[in-house]
């Protein structure tokens, strides 16, 4: 029970954790949208100074800076937390992983300040950010109650497996969200990532449709269903405003106020949507099992049930 309420205490810190890492992709997305990212030519100090002067693209990128440290200095004690209470050794293991990663992006900042090359190092940056968070992600899930607790296995007999198409949505989200990034960061154009988006749409509802043909009446895999339809609708929404916002502002001096709204909510909606897809990932693994024929399906479950409701010749 003590070890169950100190994971109980993990897990709320992990959610804090996972929360200062959407502030801290908006904030990376400010940077970028505002045409920021070049205005501190040094690293990790800014003009020499601790604090610089808070004037123009200067502040964004401060800002980014400040709340990324205070990130890593939230994953250490994350990473520090899990190695004192938690038994599992890959749970552990994934603490330090998320503080390697932490560390691995701010060099990676820190390069894209001092060498340049922003159609490289920038995306590299962006996409790294997005492994960092699902990795938070994960270790709030992992150290849930609902995660420690028994949960019966359910047959998946269908093909392909609800967990195998929930693994390929969030891998093809995943490569979405680095042609987005290599996009915004200016390696290529624009239509990549649009035919992303299709092959996204494509894999989001047949996933859903599935998982919800199978296993509509488990609660936790509806609601992994729910939030990835939920985050999926937004993102493509959007992605449409954005694009017109690009179009519109095209050729205006400076960003307009539209498009950075529209581009940044693009952006932390598109890591929510990762996020989604990988909670329905895991949760399928914890639950639908490619299991022999004796384990019990949801509809299966239902048909014996409503038999013993109506005997028969009771009908």
């Amino acid at each position: 029970m003590a070890e169950g309420n100190r994971l109980s205490s993990v897990h709320r810190f992990a959610i804090a954790v996972c929360s200062s890492t959407v502030v801290l992709l908006v904030a990376g997305a400010l940077v970028t949208s505002n045409d920021a990212a070049d205005s501190v030519p040094d690293w990790p100090l800014a003009y020499g100074k601790i604090i610089p002067p808070l004037v123009g693209g200067i502040r964004y990128e401060y800002v980014h800076r400040v709340i990324a440290a205070a990130v890593a200095l939230l994953t250490l004690a994350l990473a520090v937390w899990i190695a004192r209470v938690d038994k599992r050794r890959w749970a552990r293991r994934l603490g330090w992983t998320a503080l390697a990663l932490v560390f691995a992006q701010a060099l990676l900042g820190g390069l894209r300040v001092l060498e340049g090359h922003a159609a490289i190092s920038a995306t590299a940056h962006a996409i790294l950010a997005q492994i960092f968070f699902i990795t938070l992600i994960s270790i709030a899930l992992f150290t849930s109650g609902w995660w420690q607790t028994e949960a019966p296995p359910l047959a998946d007999a269908g093909s392909p497996r609800v967990t195998t198409l929930a693994a390929w949505t969030t891998g093809v989200i995943f490569v979405q969200l680095i042609l987005g990034a290599a996009f915004r960061h200016g390696a290529f154009g624009i239509l990549p990532h649009i035919v992303g988006a299709g092959v996204v749409t494509v894999m989001v509802v047949w996933t859903g449709r599935v998982a919800k043909k199978r296993f509509a009446r488990v609660p936790a895999i509806r609601r992994s269903v729910i939030w990835l339809h939920s985050t999926f609708g937004t993102q493509i929404l959007l992605g449409i405003a954005a694009y017109w916002s690009i179009l519109t502002y095209a050729d205006a001096p400076q960003p307009g106020l539209p498009y950075v709204i529209l581009s940044v909510a693009h952006v932390a909606v598109g890591a929510l949507l990762l996020a989604s897809s990988l909670l329905l990932t895991l949760v399928s693994v914890r639950l639908a099992h490619a299991a022999p024929a004796a384990l019990p399906s949801p509809a299966d479950n239902l048909g014996s049930q409503s038999a013993a409701a109506h005997p028969a010749g009771t009908r």
